[in-house]
């Protein structure tokens, strides 16, 4: 992920890199062994590319030094050095190196691709109770232990830096200035800053030769100090804002005096898991109002209304892949057997978000989970919940798809209530066909008559369910990239595609695709 960002700084030690120098040109079709899918970002000295790696079919972002650099000695060499690093390390907390090298336009790097933000931007936009605060930090610093173990000091720890998944987890990115404990950094021109000064610890910014693992133990210090509290600091900290039990541990973690800091971060890990397990966690909580806590319960909330696994139905093989982003809202999918073999799967969002979105979905699924006992005819399922939805006044309009899958009498039939079609690739055929049913969306009008769609369904045959409006020509190269692979991998396909080329995969809506093959 690029962000723009004030405090954003081009950080390549011997090099002058003008603001905004990005150069804008056609996207290649393959960097190295990797097929590239899209554009995710440009900076001030690279591309950021959205790839595929050609033996696991997984999503890769490719970083792509430009042009007007490929003959400058001094940033090839840090360029690769930042490769090399990464390639040192290997921890479920910082980002995974997949290659590097030459292509035809210069220098890469195939790196894992995550879909998160910033948790500058999580700061901003979000909030958490303090034991999450304090967990998450546990991540940071479990990264920052095996890169130090590793002898490399990030120097550039800040929370651009650390990107934040749905699934909350922490991942370090960005070695550009990074260097081993060994290594002897080349001197900077003067007058230039290495690093970004409101988390440079002190004596980096009086002299950037300064830069040590307690120079990291610093900057995360600061970032624990803007997690717990829910904001940015800009450089100014008062620690006696933070929970008291707390602060001792992180004012020893900023001290301006090196000498005076944690001597290493498992010093810090150590306090901190003492911290958690002590139950002063819970003490200081009380304190700091309702609001952190309310949005875990809505989060775990949210989590509650979906299914914990996928189905293991006979004669069907099924595969998601969703996309959840940080915000609280009540989309809704499920897997639910019907009367005489049949199977439903349901997409549904409430249009209202928040609180009352979470509420209304469950009241949804409520009344799903009551008209499918009764009934396995789609029109019926739909009008009855339509019914009852508009009888309850919810004062609510909900998008729905609902397939229906008989799998002994080789049918499906399809309803879209506001959402997108179903996409239908025959066995042996690489053209997907569109089985549309439009309806309005449920909750406008009780009387509605509903429409199905009703096609045979035969072994082998692929069906795609989507909360997403993906055009025929992006499901198509979507298809063309996971055509002979599992219901699984099309799925991931078609959603990575959807989500290539936005500034944040997490700001989007969210998404979720379902594949569906026929097995027997």
């Amino acid at each position: 992920m690029i962000e723009e960002d004030a405090t954003k700084r081009i950080t390549q030690p011997g090099i002058h890199v003008p603001d905004r120098a990005v150069e804008k040109g056609p996207i290649p079709q393959k960097i190295g062994p990797y097929r590239v899918e899209g554009e995710l970002g440009a900076g001030g000295m690279s591309h950021l590319y959205l790839g595929v790696h050609p033996q696991s079919h997984e999503p890769i972002a490719i970083k792509v030094l430009l042009p007007k650099y490929v003959n400058h000695p001094e940033m090839k060499e840090r360029f690769i050095s930042e490769a090399k690093i990464i390639s040192l390390t290997n921890h479920p907390n910082i980002v995974k190196l997949h290659g590097y090298g030459d292509w035809e336009g210069g220098l890469y790097i195939a790196m894992e691709f995550i879909q998160g933000i910033s948790l500058r931007q999580f700061i901003l936009q979000h909030s958490m109770s303090l034991r999450r605060s304090i967990e998450t930090l546990m991540q940071i610093c479990a990264a920052l232990l095996h890169l130090h173990s590793h002898g490399v000091i990030h120097r550039d720890l800040k929370p651009e830096n650390i990107l934040f998944t749905s699934q909350g987890v922490i991942k370090v990115i960005d070695f550009g200035i990074a260097q081993l404990h060994t290594e002897e950094m080349s001197s900077p021109q003067p007058g230039q800053v290495i690093g970004t000064p409101v988390y440079m610890p002190p004596e980096q910014r009086q002299n950037p030769m300064n830069a040590s693992f307690q120079g990291d133990i610093y900057s995360l210090g600061l970032i624990a100090y803007e997690l717990v509290l829910g904001r940015l600091s800009h450089g100014i900290v008062h620690v006696s804002q933070l929970p008291r039990r707390l602060q001792k541990i992180l004012a020893k973690a900023l001290q301006t005096d090196p000498k005076e800091r944690y001597p290493d971060i498992i010093d810090l890990i150590a306090d901190l898991k003492s911290y958690l397990s002590s139950g002063d966690v819970d003490k200081d909580e009380k304190g700091r109002g309702y609001a952190q806590d309310l949005s875990e319960h809505l989060r775990k909330a949210q989590e509650t209304l979906l299914p914990k696994g996928l189905p293991p139905w006979p004669k069907v093989s099924i595969g998601l892949a969703s996309h959840r982003d940080l915000t609280i809202a009540g989309v809704y999918y499920d897997f639910l057997e019907l009367e005489e073999g049949a199977f439903a799967i349901l997409l549904a969002e409430p249009s209202s978000k928040g609180v009352e979105g979470i509420i209304h979905a469950a009241m949804l699924q409520g009344i799903i989970y009551s008209v499918t006992q009764q009934t396995s005819d789609p029109v019926k399922i739909v009008s009855e919940i339509n019914r009852l939805v508009v009888r309850h006044t919810f004062d609510e309009i909900f998008t729905l798809n609902l397939l229906v899958l008989k799998p002994r009498a080789s049918e499906l039939s399809y309803i879209s209530c506001g959402y997108g079609p179903l996409w239908l690739i025959r066995s042996g055929t690489t053209t997907p066909q569109v089985l549309s049913s439009d309806n309005i969306a449920i909750g406008i009008d009780a009387q509605h008559e509903f429409l199905s769609v009703n096609q045979r369904w035969a072994i082998g045959d692929t069906l795609t369910l989507s909360t997403l409006r993906a055009s025929r020509t992006e499901f198509e190269k979507a298809l063309e990239e996971a055509l002979f692979t599992s219901p699984q991998k099309q799925a991931e396909a078609l959603l990575r595609r959807s989500l290539a080329g936005e500034k944040s995969a997490l700001e989007q809506r969210p998404s979720t695709i379902i594949s569906i093959q026929r097995t027997a």
